[in-house]
């Protein structure tokens, strides 16, 4: 590699710098982004355990507090609101955490999720504080911190840093039991509310299950990551498919079984549903990518495709990263504007397509990483 040496004239002298292949060597100092430094990442915490929650301000200045929020694994990510325009105390806000979801059960509406946590910088760790990991977690979780940026009269804007742990209660799990009718009727013969309109072939949904532990508190065991194994006496009546997700495939009767943790519980499931053959459908969110900040991002569902060629309604949620605007929820494409970030931060989201008879496919997933 050639080396020659320039100068600059500085009030009269002249100051040396070296050109390597007819490149200035300058130093440049790496991005140094907000991040979440405790808990850890990958880190084993108790189910209702007090942690205390630090953050790494990085290079981003102006950060007047930072909000704090829990998500289940694949929880859909809401819309972070603050908890009120009062402020949080010096002790760090904590809100009740019956609060700490607020999940819409009207379809359309909006839905919110109210922080944990939130700190400023004369608090004690300053932007951290005293966390409570939720008192019914268990398995993974998501803890999302997002730190709100004064920009002067242009406003504010947000940065966030969001890591994935693990919840496990110490209370040992004492009875399963199944949140429905019992026996459940699928079909004809009646079915529960729970799963709206669950009576065509094909049909693939969740079973609701609550373990009841020691102490006293219930958690949901839907999900396998939880530790739950389920097992169909009769899989030409109800399939067992990934996720712990249901699929009826045909009439009759069988016996879900389910286990966590040395505990098990039976459930008798009926189904008496039209006989026409069906298929469910499958979704295709299409391929993971990386786009520039300010970039419009164009998520893109028209590889889903229906087996009986029947039209397909759609449906995208958010499951990873801050809550970000997302345009046209249930047409085939919908899309974004890419946030401004301080390093590379992954978005991740869920689509489902639902054909003309109610059946419902397994969820896909893309993964859109957002660079500075």
């Amino acid at each position: 590699m050639s080396q020659q040496t320039y100068g600059v004239r500085r009030l009269g002298r002249w100051t040396p710098y070296v050109v390597l292949c007819g490149s200035v060597l300058m130093a440049s100092a790496p991005v140094h982004a907000f991040k979440i430094t405790e808990p850890a990442p990958g880190a084993k915490l108790a189910a209702g355990e007090t942690v205390t929650a630090h953050v790494d301000l990085g290079n981003d200045i102006g950060i007047v507090k930072v909000r704090y929020y829990w998500y289940r694994e694949l929880d859909e990510t809401l819309v972070q609101q603050d908890e009120t325009d009062s402020g949080p105390s010096k002790s760090g806000a904590k809100i009740s955490m019956d609060k700490f979801l607020q999940k819409d059960s009207v379809v359309g509406g909006s839905v919110v999720s109210l922080p944990v946590l939130v700190s400023t910088g004369d608090m004690d760790p300053a932007f951290g504080g005293a966390l409570k990991v939720p008192a019914d977690a268990i398995g993974p979780m998501r803890l999302l911190a997002v730190a709100d940026i004064s920009r002067g009269r242009l406003g504010t804007r947000t940065v966030f840093d969001e890591i994935a742990v693990n919840a496990e209660p110490k209370a040992e799990l004492q009875a399963i039991d199944f949140e429905t009718d019992k026996p459940l009727l699928l079909g004809r013969e009646g079915q529960s509310a729970t799963y709206g309109q669950v009576d065509v072939l094909g049909k693939i949904f969740e079973l609701p299950i609550v373990g009841d532990f020691a102490d006293g508190v219930s958690r949901p065991l839907t999900a396998p990551s939880s530790g739950t194994t389920y097992h169909s006496s009769n899989d030409k009546v109800i399939q067992v498919l990934p996720d712990g997700m249901l699929k009826i495939v045909g009439n009759g009767k069988t016996v879900l079984t389910v286990k966590n943790r040395g505990k098990e519980a039976s459930l008798d499931v009926h189904v008496a549903v039209g006989d026409e053959p069906n298929e469910p459908p499958l979704a295709v969110a299409g391929a993971d990518r990386t786009v520039k900040s300010g970039a419009k991002v164009e998520l893109n569902g028209l590889g889903s495709r229906d087996p009986e060629g029947e039209a397909l309604f759609y449906t995208w949620s958010q499951v990873r990263g801050a809550k970000v605007p997302l345009l046209d929820l249930n047409m085939p494409k919908a899309s974004f504007l890419a946030p401004s970030v301080s390093e590379p931060k992954l978005f991740r989201f869920r689509l489902r397509v639902t054909d003309k008879k109610g059946a419902d496919s397994m969820p896909a997933f893309v993964d859109v990483t957002v660079e500075p």
